[in-house]
């Protein structure tokens, strides 16, 4: 196939994955199934683990958060980590726990601001269903994902008839005004629900009575249970449009949470893809992704980059050897912090400085900051930059205007907990936190093959630096 034949059936893989993880439950239930496929073992947390050279695994947390890693063949406790760490969640509405509104007519859900989203792109969106919900089967308890493909829900604008600067001042209040609307109260009485919100009523506490009726049929028809088998749910709110490569030139990929499914994904595939030669039988490190939820709210939870579990997860593959082998591992390894960046946008190009202006099609951006708030230093730079040449793959550079606060990742996060090398990247987009954003078909290819060349090439890399 041509380059770009080869780019674009990249993109499309790429998409797939993304209209088919809509939370980050589906996220890493996806990424599951990708790597169970290419050989990797599951491993449980709580249980003890019996890791061997040469073979694969992962392990979650919370099902939001998935660590994958493959073993290499000469690898011994103490010896290194080649990471690429990257997150699952978006910015996004999720349904409140006590969610019934009804107002004016109309049953509505109440939902509550994820993360630092665009709010108003959330407006006149034709808005689907997705998460996960425990349910009670027998003696058991089961997480269950759903994803309701129907739009079900929309958060409609006001007319500019009733707000007549709506075009110069656009103010959207999180509480009151993002609001979708399921029904109208008319019709949901005529389908025989009762939507009343008297608490006297819901005095049982069950999971069912804080929800919509409307919204507990739906979930248990999805389901296939009974209102009193709902024990909790995460429920996120996105959109029904699909997924799709756009511009004259199909150079461009339009899709919702590029921010960051997009390495999350091709963290993955290059992972996959580093171990399809005999390469892992002669690797000294370990091979890993570390997939975190609740990046987008600070990475302050159990199943976040500011917890425990990667720290746990690399003190386990590197017992039995010295009392000091998890020491002796960490300046050996080195943690790639994949989140997308900023490329330069045509009508706001004042936003970005004179020197740093990323680009679509032109490479990974390697994103500094003096002050920390990305964790790249001169040498982490540097063994990236003979990574990328060695993989063939372009970099660039971006560092923020000095009148323009910055933003972080994980990789400050990580790299102060651990004490790791490290090194913070992405690949170039628009609209970020949009529930629509923009990247180049070129981006995912250029991300697959950079990571599987970090897999393959990072000893030897490492083991060139002179100092």
């Amino acid at each position: 196939m041509s380059t770009k034949e080869v780019v674009l059936a990249v993109a499309r893989r790429f998409l797939s994955f993304v209209d088919e993880s809509p939370s980050p439950y589906h996220a890493v239930d996806q990424i599951k199934k990708k790597l169970v496929a290419a050989g990797f073992q599951e491993l449980r947390e709580a249980n003890t683990w019996n890791v061997k050279p040469n073979a694969k695994y992962f392990v979650t947390k919370n099902q939001s958060t998935i660590i994958a890693f493959a073993v290499g063949g000469q690898f011994k406790p103490g010896n290194g980590f080649s990471i690429v760490g990257a997150h699952t969640d978006s910015p996004c509405l999720k349904v409140k726990p006590m969610s019934i509104v009804n107002k004016s007519g109309y049953n509505m859900v109440g939902v509550e601001c994820y993360g630092g989203g665009i709010w108003h792109t959330w407006f006149d969106r034709d808005l689907k269903l997705a998460g996960r919900v425990l349910v009670r089967n027998g003696d058991k308890i089961e997480h269950r994902l759903v994803h309701v493909r129907k739009p079900i829900l929309k958060v409609p604008n006001i007319c500019i008839h009733l707000q007549r600067d709506h075009n110069e001042k656009h103010s959207v209040n999180k509480e009151s005004h993002v609001c979708p609307i399921l029904a109208t109260s008319v019709q949901s009485a005529l389908n025989g629900n009762n939507s009343s919100t008297d608490k006297d009523e819901n005095k049982s506490g069950q999971t069912s009575s804080k929800l919509q009726p409307l919204l507990v049929q739906l979930l248990c028809d999805e389901l296939q249970v009974s209102p009193d088998q709902l024990l909790d749910f995460d429920l996120h709110l996105a959109d029904t449009q699909p997924s799709a490569i756009g511009g004259i030139l199909d150079e461009f990929v339009f899709a919702p949470r590029l921010d960051n499914l997009l390495n999350a994904y091709t963290s993955a595939v290059g992972l996959i893809d580093s171990c399809a030669d005999s390469s892992l039988e002669k690797e000294p490190n370990i091979r890993m992704i570390s997939l975190f939820d609740n990046e987008e709210v600070g990475s302050q939870s159990a199943q976040g980059a500011g917890s425990s579990f990667q720290e746990f997860v690399l003190r386990r593959l590197s017992a039995g050897g010295s009392q000091t082998a998890f020491e002796e591992a960490i300046p050996k390894s080195y943690l790639l912090s994949a989140d997308q960046a900023h490329a330069i946008h045509p009508n706001y190009s004042e936003k970005h400085e004179s020197n740093h202006q990323p680009a679509l099609h032109k490479g990974i951006v390697v994103k500094i900051n003096s002050n920390q708030r990305y964790a790249s230093t001169g040498i982490t730079n540097t063994i990236l930059r003979e990574v990328s040449r060695l993989g063939d793959v372009p970099l660039q550079d971006f560092v923020v205007r000095n009148d323009t606060p910055c933003g972080s990742t994980i990789g400050p996060i990580m790299s102060a907990k651990l004490g790791m090398p490290t090194v913070d990247i992405g690949a170039p987009q628009l609209s970020m936190h949009s529930i629509r954003e923009m990247c180049c078909t070129t981006s995912v290819w250029q991300a697959e093959s950079l990571y599987k060349s970090f897999f393959i090439n990072y000893p030897q890399v490492y083991n060139s630096m002179n100092f």
